[in-house]
């Protein structure tokens, strides 16, 4: 019989005349696992929510489950993380997906693309549709299985250095833009460059770049790119709401017991909520702060908006005719995200344009 079912059907009373009690009691040995972030300790947004994992999980087994979270560069590079979960250095990691487009562009499906799901739309298809299903087989491939891991909601466009009038103003530029978007960038004639978040800072003060992205007001005001950049874009056509996940490493996660493996749930639930709700929390007031300090805002022009979209159709079209992982996910995540901007355009968008136009 199994034991949930004996406890239950006995009452404890039985349960320790039979002399089962301590059977139950000790079936949940100590557990220490190592999380390497792809984030510094110094974005408590981003990289906070791994402190808010490792504390829940700490919380909901009573101590014996342990994560030391460690930040980007500790035990490894911020990008070096999926190897390291995949060989089974660490346990898990924390990160954006798209940072790892360079193995197979699908990793990007996990966290964002240029024009796709906004944070709901995105935690939608992961939890009702085919999206932690479909992702969880292809990172199959690479030893690890997924859990949502938080979201920053749609971001910001960037700093850069001069205005970006059209769409010519993008020839030649150097940005630091997060994973794939750097495809469709490059295919508008812009020179993308991949750099942990730790290191965007030094890049644009010595000119090394043009421009750089981030997340949004909150964390972009504690790296302080005001300070060498002064024009601020948005929307980030890129990023309307991307993923970040736990990757762990599949013998590790099948090596624990059911209430473990429920506890990891629980806390990566826990930790994807939180970490949005501080970003929204957080960013109006670091907003205007920027914008009371001299930041000059700025939507960009439609011309640039119009070629990114049509450049990353085509760049779409084209993996799919060539990457069968990519193809698979894409035509789930696509024929979603029709459905849900049908959806979105009534009551959602409605409803935000008429209280955004409002003076309260």
């Amino acid at each position: 019989m199994e034991r949930r079912s004996f406890v239950r059907q006995a009452g404890l009373a039985g349960v320790l005349a039979a002399g089962a009690a301590p059977a139950v009691v000790h079936a949940q040995a100590n557990v220490r696992w190592r999380l390497a972030s792809s984030f510094p300790k110094s974005l408590d947004t981003i990289f906070g929510a791994a402190d808010v994992f490792a504390k829940k999980v700490n919380e909901l087994s009573g101590g014996k489950f342990q994560v030391a979270v460690h930040a980007g560069g500790e035990l490894m590079p911020a990008f070096g993380v999926v190897d390291g979960v995949q060989n089974g250095t660490v346990e898990m990691a924390h990160t954006a997906p798209y940072y790892f487009f360079g193995k197979d562009e699908t990793f990007a499906l996990g966290c964002a693309v240029p024009f796709g799901l906004n944070s709901r739309q995105m935690t939608a298809w992961m939890v009702e549709g085919n999206g932690l299903k479909l992702m969880r087989e292809f990172y199959r491939n690479y030893n690890i299985i997924s859990f949502p891991g938080g979201n920053t909601g749609a971001q910001m466009g960037g700093w850069y250095r001069k205005e970006i009038k059209s769409v010519a103003d993008i020839k030649g530029m150097k940005m630091r833009i997060g994973g794939f978007a750097g495809k469709v960038l490059e295919r508008m004639g812009g020179v993308p460059q991949n750099i942990p978040g730790g290191e965007i800072y030094s890049a644009l003060e010595k000119g090394t770049i043009d421009a750089a992205e981030w997340v949004g007001p909150y964390d972009d005001q504690k790296l302080g790119f005001n300070k060498v950049a002064p024009n601020y874009y948005y929307p980030g056509w890129w990023e309307g709401g991307p993923e970040l996940d736990f990757f762990i490493n599949i013998k590790a996660y099948e090596a624990l017991n059911p209430e473990y493996k429920a506890i990891v749930e629980a806390a990566s639930a826990v930790a994807h909520i939180d970490m949005q709700a501080k970003y929204d929390a957080k960013n109006p007031a670091a907003l205007k702060q920027l914008v009371g300090s001299g930041t000059k805002l700025f939507k960009f022009p439609k011309d640039v908006l119009d070629s990114a979209f049509k450049e990353s159709m085509a760049l779409y079209s084209e993996l799919s005719s060539k990457n069968p992982n990519w193809k698979k996910v894409y035509e789930d995540y696509s024929n979603f995200r029709r459905d849900q901007n049908l959806w979105f355009r009534f009551a959602e968008a409605g409803f935000d344009d008429f209280m955004q136009a409002q003076k309260l």
